[in-house]
């Protein structure tokens, strides 16, 4: 019997890959299953002697249901045209209280997250290190390429000012010096590219913890969804991305200062709760920000964006107001974020994803209990099935 078992589970045939559907609005290939669309400059260059990291592995079943797997607009049943001023080439709309997906649009499209990727670094912050613990920059964290905030070499700053500075001015010398206090830039994109992992973002890998473009770099609207809807739920993140004004701390020589929330639609949308902006040559314009009417909070994530001829706040604002009237009027998701509750808890030293390299990502697709346990599982329940007919036919037969 035990041959019969082992020999019909290594003969199953394992799931095909799941096709895009097409429908009206797919096309008849998505375009960035695999990759970002080709780089416009030099940044994702691999130093000398390095190869370029290899595309992460493509999901066989969409992450959050069948219809994520569509690359064109994804809309219920009978619902309206999202707003035509969108530009993004991917987006998704979705309920930050159920995680259901309103309507999205190439969701797991692969495009680079740009400054949006401070987020997934904000969670490992909060989960790795003291709100009240000093940091002091380097000469190499203040000399990043900019936007940056302002930090001096050798002064002294908490890190619950440097997570509102790096949320709120999205400064990329104080990403760096974050990534510094977590032990450095391999050792904090190993720690954000394992959380990723362990949310099941299987489109993302960080190639720099501020967004700066770099080799490797991917994520797509709905991973980029996915975190958001892990920050949002983190108080410190949630209060700093909602704050619109606070003095940063000066040093030495140079005095305090403020510093202002970059975030156009905070103080200006009803009900706005915030969220995170992003830029650079590669990316284009990204963003994510999430609002409340009425009890219910939505939120909404936008990669590949243009700011003309309507400024990509304004399309954020527009595709809010769709996602609320979807929301009133009872229709029906279209797809869901997928998330692991306990992925905020895991232990700091867990270790690296095999065969990623100190920036790559495991592409948690595969059951962690894993093909051999669920083997020996099933062999361990064959042979105590045996036992317990043999002991009851021992029984009988002394009974009798």
């Amino acid at each position: 019997m035990l041959t019969v078992v082992l020999s019909a589970l290594l003969a199953a045939p394992l799931p095909a890959a799941a096709a895009p559907r097409q429908g009206p609005d797919q096309p008849a290939e998505c375009a960035n299953r695999e990759l970002p669309p080709p780089p416009v400059d030099t940044s994702e260059r691999p130093p000398p002697g390095q190869p370029s990291p290899a595309p992460l592995p493509v999901p066989e079943t969409p992450v959050g249901g069948e219809r994520m797997g569509e690359c064109g607009l994804v809309l219920p049943p009978g619902a309206p045209r999202p707003p035509e001023e969108l530009t993004a080439a991917s987006w998704v709309v979705q309920d930050l209280e159920t995680g259901a997906i309103l309507a999205a649009k190439d969701p797991h499209g692969r495009q680079r997250p740009a400054s949006l990727v401070k987020s997934l670094l904000a969670l490992v912050v909060l989960r790795d290190l003291e709100p009240g613990q000093v940091v002091v920059p380097t000469e190499l964290d203040a000399s990043q390429e900019c936007t940056c905030v302002g930090i001096v070499p050798g002064g002294r700053y908490t890190v619950d000012q440097l997570l509102h500075a790096l949320l709120m001015r999205s400064g990329n010398d104080v990403a760096h010096a974050l990534a510094t206090a977590l032990g450095g830039v391999p050792e904090a994109l190993r720690r954000m590219n394992t959380l990723a992992a362990r949310l099941g973002a299987k489109d993302t890998r960080a190639a720099s913890p501020s967004g700066l473009d770099g080799p490797g770099m991917s994520s797509s609207a709905y991973d980029m969804g996915l975190v958001f809807h892990h920050a949002m739920r983190q108080p410190e993140y949630a209060a700093a991305v909602a704050t619109r004004t606070m003095e940063f701390p000066g040093w030495g020589d140079k005095p305090a200062f403020p510093i202002y929330n970059d975030n156009k639609l905070l103080g200006s949308y009803p009900g706005f709760l915030g969220g995170k902006t992003g830029f650079t040559d590669d990316s284009r314009h990204t963003y994510a920000g999430a609002a409340e009417r009425n009890g219910r909070r939505l939120a909404v994530v936008m990669l590949r964006g243009e700011q003309r001829p309507t400024r990509l706040t304004d399309q954020a604002a527009a595709l809010l107001d769709y996602g609320f009237a979807l929301a009133a009027a009872g229709t029906p998701p279209v797809g869901r974020i997928d998330y692991s509750p306990t992925a905020l808890t895991a232990p700091t030293a867990e270790p690296e994803p095999a065969g990623t390299g100190g920036t790559a990502l495991a592409t948690a697709t595969e059951d962690p209990f894993g093909t051999t346990g669920w083997i020996i599982t099933i062999v361990v329940s064959v042979l105590s099935v045996g036992m317990v007919i043999t002991l009851h036919r021992r029984r009988q037969a002394a009974q009798s």
